[in-house]
Formats: C-alpha cells, sequence, structure tokens
C-alpha cells in the first residue's frame, strides 16, 4: 500500500510540480481542446471547454532603440477568435519604463518629461493608454539608458512577459468570457493563446462576473438557489441540520451627545422685597432689598427669596453693600451675617445705641453664600431700625451665573448582551465608517480620533473623541428544535484512556450501566520522512530600476545595483539548481529564513505607520 501511494504521488507531481508543468499538461491543452491524459498515462479525452480558440489572441512585438527605451511597439489582436488577426497598431510614442498595469514615456534616454499611462479598454473593445498620475501604477521599472545599459536586450523575455501581461490585464477585465490559455515568447515578440471558457455567450456581461461590482447581491442568490434545490433542503432537514441555526444579530455602541444654553431666569429667580434688580454684567445682577423701619417698633425685615434651579451653574451669590440712616443688619437664612451702624449688630436682639440720630453708615461686607444658595434655596433678610426722618436702609446682592454651552454624553451600548454570551462571535464592526472586523477576522486598521460640532446656531460645541458610533454584527447560535445534543462521551473515554499499544473503551448497557474495557493493538510502521524538503538559496544581481514618484530607485542609491533573490527545491542527489547567472548563497538543506522574512515584514510595516495623508482625495 505504501509503495503504491508513492508511485501515486511521484506520479503526480510529475504532472503538477508547479506552474509550468500544470500550465502545460492540463491548462493549455484544456482551453485549446488537445489531448489530456490521467495521472497514471492509462486513458487520454479530448476536452471541449472552451466555445471558441484561436491560434494567436494577441500578438506584441517590441523593437529597442539606441537610447534603451521601446522605439517601437507594434500591437496585433484578434478581436473575435477566428484564427485570423484584425487589428495592428503601434504605440504612438517610446516605452522608457514598464508597470504591471500601464507603461511610462520619457524624453528618449532619460527619466525626465515623463508621462504615465495606463492599460484601458474603450467602448469597442479596443486597448488604448489612458493618461494617469503615477500612484495610479503599479510596479514600474525603467528599462532606458538612464538607469543602466542593455536592459531592455538582456531581459526582453521578462520585459514582454510585463508589458503583454497588462494589455492581458485590461483585455479579460473588460471581457471576462476570455482566458489566456498560454503565451510563447519567440525573440522580441509575445504571443498569447486565447480562448471563451467562461461562458458560451455574445454578452460581456455576465451574470457569473455581476457580483464582483455588488458582492452584496451573492447572499440574497445564494438562499434564492438553496431554496429551491432539493438536495440542501434535504441535508437542511437532517438530524446533523436540525436543533441549531445561527442568526447575525446587529447592534451599536453610540456615544450620545446632549448640548444645552440656559438664560438666567433657567439658573435662579428671586422674589420676595425688591426695590429693584439691574445689571452687572455677562451672567451677572445685583438685587437691591430695603424700606423703612421705626425705633419705636421691632426691626422691619425685608425679605428676598432666591431659588436654584441649575445650582451647578451659579458662579457666586454675595452680600456687597450695605447702606442705612441708622442701623441695618443682613441675615442668610435666618442667621445675621453682615451689619452698618454705629456698632456691630450681628445678633437677634435690639442693637445698643441711639436710634433716629440720622447719620448715614454704610458697609461693604462682601459676604459670600454661594454654598447655601447651591442647596437649592437661600433667603436673604434685611432688618432696618430707624426713626424721624431717616428711616430708611437698603442691602444689595450680587449673584453670577454661568449661561455658556453646557454638554453631557452618555455612551449607550447595545452590544453588552451580545458580547458577553458565549453563542455569540463578533462578525463585523464599524467605527466611524472604518472597517476594524470583517468576516470575524480583524482588518488591522484602527480609525484616527474624530472631531464633530454639536448643538445649533446659538451654542455649538467642538468635541474629540476615539470614536462616537460603532456598529457591529454577531453571529450566534441559537437553539431551533429538540433535538438532542449527540452523545460524545464514549469518544472523550477512547481519547483519554487509550495509549499508542493500548485501546480502552466505554460501553452503554442496557440497563442504563457502563462497561468498560481495553485490548491491545499496534499501528503499523509508518516509515520515515526526511525533516524537511532540502532547498538551497541563490541570488543573481539586478538592476535597481524599480521607479516611483521621486524617480528610479538606482538614482537615489550609492550602487545602483542590487539582487534578486531565489529559492530553489533541490534534486534528488541533493544538487543545487541554479538558475542562468545565480550565485549560491545558502546550500541544500533544512534552510530557515523566517527571522529575515519577519525583518521585512516589520520594515515595509514600519514604513506603513510613517506614512501621512496627502491633503488632497488621491
Amino acid at each position: 500500500m505504501e509503495q503504491r501511494a508513492h508511485t501515486a504521488a511521484d506520479a503526480s507531481r510529475a504532472k503538477t510540480s508547479d506552474s509550468d508543468t500544470l500550465q502545460q499538461n492540463y491548462v493549455t491543452p484544456g482551453l485549446a481542446g488537445q489531448q489530456i491524459s490521467t495521472v497514471d498515462n492509462s486513458h487520454t479525452f479530448t476536452p471541449n471547454i472552451a466555445c471558441q480558440k484561436t491560434a494567436t489572441m494577441l500578438e506584441v512585438l517590441v523593437q529597442p532603440s539606441g537610447t534603451g527605451d521601446l522605439g517601437r511597439v507594434t500591437i496585433a489582436r484578434d478581436t473575435d477568435l477566428d484564427g485570423t488577426v484584425d487589428t495592428t497598431s503601434n504605440l504612438p510614442g517610446p516605452v522608457s519604463g514598464i508597470c504591471a498595469n500601464g507603461v511610462v514615456s520619457c524624453q528618449p534616454g532619460s527619466w525626465n518629461g515623463c508621462s504615465f499611462y495606463r492599460w484601458d479598454v474603450d467602448a469597442a473593445k479596443a486597448l488604448k493608454l489612458t493618461s494617469v498620475d503615477m500612484p495610479k501604477l503599479a510596479g514600474c521599472y525603467c528599462i532606458n539608458n538612464s538607469c543602466g545599459t542593455n536592459l531592455a536586450w538582456g531581459n526582453m523575455a521578462s520585459v514582454l512577459r510585463d508589458l503583454g501581461g497588462g494589455m492581458i490585464g485590461a483585455l479579460t477585465t473588460a471581457d471576462p468570457r476570455y482566458g489566456v490559455a498560454e503565451a510563447v515568447i519567440d525573440g522580441p515578440a509575445v504571443r498569447y493563446v486565447g480562448a471563451q471558457s467562461t461562458a458560451c455567450s455574445s454578452d460581456p456581461a455576465l451574470p457569473q462576473t455581476a457580483y464582483r461590482s455588488n458582492p452584496t447581491a451573492i447572499s440574497g442568490d445564494a438562499a434564492a438557489a438553496a431554496a429551491s434545490n432539493s438536495v440542501f433542503q434535504m441535508v437542511l432537514a437532517s438530524s446533523a441540520a436540525v436543533g441549531k441555526a445561527q442568526e447575525i444579530r446587529s447592534c451599536t455602541i453610540e456615544r450620545q451627545v446632549t448640548v444645552a444654553s440656559a438664560t438666567y431666569d433657567d439658573i435662579v429667580s428671586a422674589s420676595g422685597s425688591l426695590l429693584g434688580v439691574s445689571s452687572c454684567g455677562n451672567g451677572c445682577r445685583l438685587y437691591r432689598i430695603g424700606g423703612t423701619g421705626n425705633c419705636n417698633d421691632p426691626p422691619a425685615t425685608f425679605t428676598l427669596q432666591f431659588t436654584a434651579s441649575k445650582p451647578h451653574r451659579i458662579v457666586s451669590a454675595r452680600i456687597v453693600d450695605l447702606q442705612t440712616a441708622d442701623w441695618l443688619q443682613a441675615r442668610v437664612n435666618g442667621t445675621p451675617v453682615a451689619s452698618a451702624g454705629k456698632r456691630p449688630w450681628l445678633t437677634n436682639a435690639l442693637p445698643a445705641g441711639d436710634c433716629g440720630v440720622g447719620d448715614n453708615y454704610s458697609a461693604y461686607p462682601n459676604y459670600d453664600f454661594t454654598g447655601v444658595l447651591k442647596q437649592g434655596s437661600a433667603s436673604v433678610d434685611a432688618r432696618i431700625r430707624a426713626t424721624g426722618s431717616h428711616k430708611s436702609g437698603y442691602l444689595e446682592i450680587e449673584v453670577q451665573v454661568d449661561t455658556s454651552c453646557e454638554t453631557s454624553e452618555q455612551l449607550i451600548n447595545l452590544c453588552a448582551g451580545y458580547a458577553s454570551d458565549a453563542n455569540c462571535h463578533l462578525l463585523s464592526e464599524n467605527v466611524d465608517g472604518v472597517d476594524t472586523f470583517r468576516n470575524g477576522v480583524g482588518t488591522g486598521l484602527t480609525p484616527l480620533p474624530q472631531t464633530r460640532l454639536f448643538g445649533n446656531d446659538v451654542c455649538t460645541v467642538s468635541l474629540s473623541r476615539d470614536f462616537f458610533l460603532r456598529t457591529r454584527q454577531y453571529r450566534c447560535e441559537v437553539d431551533t428544535g429538540s433535538m438532542p445534543e449527540p452523545d460524545l462521551s464514549r469518544g472523550a473515554y477512547i481519547i483519554n484512556h487509550s495509549t499508542e499499544t493500548l485501546l480502552a473503551d466505554r460501553t452503554r448497557q442496557s440497563d442504563g450501566s457502563y462497561a468498560t474495557s481495553t485490548r491491545t493493538f499496534s499501528l503499523p510502521d509508518r516509515g520515515s520522512v526526511p525533516a524537511c524538503e532540502p532547498v538551497c538559496k541563490t541570488r543573481a544581481p539586478k538592476a535597481n530600476n524599480d521607479a516611483a514618484i521621486d524617480g528610479v530607485v538606482g538614482a537615489k542609491q550609492n550602487v545602483p545595483t542590487g539582487y534578486d533573490t531565489f529559492f530553489h527545491a533541490c534534486t534528488s542527489d541533493n544538487q543545487c539548481p541554479a538558475g542562468p547567472g545565480e550565485e549560491i548563497i545558502s546550500a541544500c538543506g533544512c534552510l530557515d529564513d523566517f527571522p529575515e522574512a519577519v525583518v521585512m515584514m516589520q520594515t515595509v510595516r514600519l514604513a506603513g505607520a510613517d506614512l501621512v495623508c496627502t491633503g488632497s482625495v488621491q
């Protein structure tokens, strides 16, 4: 059995070991309608998976000039795959650089005055070049004399593959019915064998390709197809499917912000014996209370009652001025706090001294009763004792409040229940328009802190927060039927109690009890396998002619040449199959270049973290 397995594996590897052999043995003959043999070569058959075939779908012929540019590029196409070339055209200018999806045309022999073009297809399905900004091109590199000599001739095969690949990419994107069966390089020309294989339709707008522009439509179409499929419905109704189901549940975590403004009267109000009210600035009022008294009667009391509707907005409340002809006492909630007269009067008894003399007395106590008023209310009394022609007195109270905009915020978390449910798992999350979780996997994207305006034209507040809205979807498992859970206890017992040489088992008897047993067993010899597949590492010199917005890479370096690194699977006799011009760096063995790969990935990650956004949409 082991020998048969090795024989089958060797035969399969011979047919499909790499992309070239796979294309040679299956892809090309399958699209071209040629014979294909089975893995063991015991049978052959001729497939018919292409509606139309042609020997040459596209042919590109190039002619390098003395400046290293491609001075002439001729494109021939068989548009209807009938075996006859329909159109032939030449590029309007020299090609100084090649990109994965376009070309670069500069002043011959230099990297000056460059124009950038992307391969596109017009309404008639003809190839064309569209002028674009360089960031819209990918994988660009220079081929003329400004970045090296003889680059086009010395690397003709790769130049043709990259140039033709950009054209083929534009053609197959515009018309997905067509595919490329084979690319043949013959000197300065590359020919592509094409076939119509996706669908036998004259309309390039295939239903199968509609999901590319509208991926969400596939869910509804799949549900409709499943509903009408008898096999799917049979599986859905099986015992394995009944009892458990998954639901997609959506929820949000939203930061709700309320902005409110308040007038003075919204914050505090006053009622009682008022002689007058005046303004002392923004959010400030000056209250005056008082009147006349009589020395022969108990002191006259004039009361002003303050009520605080928004105590937290009160800034200060102070008794600032007392004026009287004889005696005046100020009280807060019935407690004397200040006085004006011949002598201090800070008791509830009558003042000791003359009354009705008619002298004028003043006091500026600046007594602060803010804390009392913030409790919700406060009463201020003016007690006056006077007689004769001088009976009057008053005190003034200054109250300042904050009438600015006030914000309050709270997080409304409607996802807490799903997050704490062990049967629910996060499927997707969008934070302020940025997808941080998609299809159960983190995207690695983190939104920047947001700044938003709240309120109205009267009261506007700017707030910066880490996020304002998280929209989540959870996939939750729910019970939908009465099917019992499968009993896995026997399997668990076998796994937990068995060894490599002893098999333990536990079975349930008819009376509900369990019987245990053990027996010996042995596994067949599994043979030995190598610790790894031997590989070797090589490198070949390469001109640093990659191009970016700032120019050719080699022009920014001290040494304008570098190396391409290759890994090869070693031959059966442990020899490294190095290619032409390649230098062996590491001989055949179990190579581990993971640390080097980590350094490369970390370099790319840190470089990306240093990038900044441009001032305009790109």
